[in-house]
């Protein structure tokens, strides 16, 4: 059946960075502390006339409140790619989180799609602790709400099939509604696990982030990715570094800039 899909193209942009420490990245911190930086990704895939957008950055001046280097903008980013953020019609938000959920207004014809649990948390009673709203943008979760009214949300309440060849899998774990994407390509099936897990060690050894809700659900997602992968290689964690240097570039002039996940370096 597979070989009826469309084979997408798969790309990770790459628009901010950060320093970071061992023990930043993993619950209960890390004995050998060294230095670990964070990359952050939005990621797009295109196939028979159909481009799908997964996640949506955040702004300069979201980077600036909080500390990150903003290298480019995710969304002007994309034109790079030929890809016109005003015809976008399907955008996916893995979660919630400010990283993941800004700018999604400036697809002014995309369907936004996420699980509803998340908006459920997100515009919940537990916004009132900031200890838990941190991690979120207020006027993201505003925005949002707007778009719903205006009909542009799709609230999932379990896996769903977006397009052929292009799935999307609720988990929770590291929040409420965390859901990750897989994506048929030319290599098979690419899982696009966001922050299922955040660097691939995470889920190599078993180590959760440590922002995460409930840590049971974040050993369940790990499980998860790894059965809806053809193996370790398929898998694309969130945030971690090493993504661009395992893949290639479309091109020389997105060298650093971006990666296409259907093709792996040689080794």
């Amino acid at each position: 059946m597979s070989q009826a899909l469309p084979a997408y193209e798969l790309c990770a942009i790459r628009y901010a960075t950060r320093d970071g420490m061992r023990r930043d990245h993993f619950l209960m911190g890390d004995p050998h502390d060294a230095p670990m930086p964070m990359d952050y990704f939005v990621w797009v895939a295109r196939a028979a006339g159909r481009t799908v957008v997964i996640d949506t950055g955040f702004t300069r001046e979201t980077a600036d409140k909080r500390r990150r280097e903003f290298l480019r903008c995710p969304v002007e980013s994309l034109r790079m790619l030929g890809v016109d953020p005003e015809q976008v019609e399907d955008v996916i938000i893995t979660h919630l989180h400010y990283d993941h959920a800004g700018n999604f207004e400036r697809f002014a014809r995309a369907r936004i799609h996420l699980q509803e649990k998340e908006m459920l948390f997100a515009a919940g009673r537990h916004m009132r602790h900031r200890f838990l709203a941190h991690a979120y943008e207020v006027e993201d979760i505003v925005a949002l709400v707007r778009a719903n009214f205006d009909g542009r949300v799709r609230m999932h309440q379990a896996a769903a099939e977006v397009a052929p060849g292009l799935t999307i899998h609720p988990v929770g774990g590291h929040t409420p509604g965390m859901q990750f994407v897989r994506v048929h390509t030319r290599r098979g099936w690419v899982v696009l696990a966001s922050d299922a897990t955040h660097f691939y060690e995470n889920l190599e050894r078993g180590r959760p982030f440590p922002a995460v809700v409930n840590v049971p659900e974040t050993f369940d997602a790990f499980e998860r990715l790894i059965e809806a992968a053809p193996s370790p290689e398929h898998i694309v964690p969130g945030h971690d570094p090493i993504v661009m240097r395992k893949y290639k570039a479309p091109s020389r002039e997105l060298e650093g800039i971006a990666v296409d996940l259907t093709a792996p370096m040689d080794r």
